[in-house]
This record gives C-alpha cells, structure tokens and sequence, in this order.
C-alpha cells in the first residue's frame, strides 16, 4: 500500500532587505512520505530566498521532470527553477536549459561537498546557474521548527537568515559555491 503525502499549510512572511521583497504567502505543501523535516524546511526557506509573486512550489519529489520550486513567466517560460539536494550532471545540464536561471540547494554536510566536488568542471559552461549550500548543522537545525501548520517569520539581510516559527528561530547563513554570471 502507497503511502500518501502529509499536507502542510504554511504562511510565509518574507522580509528581505538585500531584494526589497516583504510579502506574506499563504502555501498548501504537500510532504512525500520520503521526505524530511528537514528538507521541507530548506524548501521553505529556498521560497523564501527567490520570493517572488510568480513563485510556486511543485511536485517536487514525486516528478522527476519538474524543480522543487519554480517561477513561470506569463507566457509559460520556466524563468527559474530551484532545486534541493544532489542532482546529477544531466539534470543540471537539462534543467539549465529549459530555465533562464537555476539555483541548487545542495545540502546534507560532507556528502554535499563531495558531490559539489565531482559536478563542478561541467557546470562552469552554465551562466544562468547558481549553487548556494545550506550548512549541515544550521538545516538540522531548521527542521527542529517543522510542524503540520506553521506561521513563519523569514528575515534576509545581508546573505544571512533569520527563521522564525512561534517562539523558536533558527539562522542560516547560505555559502555560495557558484554565482550566476
């Protein structure tokens, strides 16, 4: 028997004083059964990173054909496709075309620096690609804040992020491994 997805309703506060963004939205996640607290919440604050009126989460996890998050454009072009994790050379290569810029989040500590290690001679060909990590400690530290209906505070200044959820607030400091041209 399948098991099904875990809804999650999030509002999302976004303050980011490096983009001049501050927008609240209002989000139905649907959790896959594989995937973390943790990662759900590095999707969040990957939202909350490329905030923008036109932004939407996917199916993520359960079609290989589509980003963790995307924006569209009004006429359909896929003007930014955000991804979690550790994709291979080929969706990177893949997904680099279909969209005008790519972000990938790479996270999971030693394991996410071995794989930056092993894709990054064929990635410098991608202007449009952007790799930003999410520290390992900080991340677990995230997905102590997850709960199945959430009000969260997302505070950006200065490349650093302040996560807040009721009472308890967790910081993240992203490193670039790989800036967009």
């Amino acid at each position: 028997m399948a098991l099904n997805a875990t809804i999650y309703k999030v509002e999302l506060s976004v303050s980011d004083m490096d983009r001049h963004y501050y927008e609240t939205h209002k989000l139905t996640i649907a959790r896959h059964p594989s995937e973390t607290d943790e990662r759900l919440m590095l999707r969040l604050v990957a939202f909350a990173l490329n905030a923008h009126e036109h932004l939407e989460m996917t199916k993520g996890l359960s079609t290989d054909d589509e980003p963790d998050i995307w924006q569209k454009s009004l006429s359909g072009e896929i003007d930014l496709w955000v991804a979690l994790g550790l994709p291979s050379e080929k969706v990177i290569r893949q997904s680099c075309n279909k969209s005008g810029r790519m972000v990938i989040y790479p996270y999971g500590g030693r394991a996410a620096e071995i794989w930056w290690d092993k894709v990054k001679g064929s990635t410098t060909r991608f202007d449009n690609l952007e790799v930003t990590a999410f520290p390992e400690a900080e991340a677990k530290a995230l997905a102590a804040l997850a709960s199945r209906a959430m009000k969260i505070q997302v505070n950006i200044q200065d490349g650093e992020v302040m996560v807040s959820v009721d009472d308890q607030i967790a910081y993240i400091t992203p490193v670039t491994w790989k800036s967009a041209s």
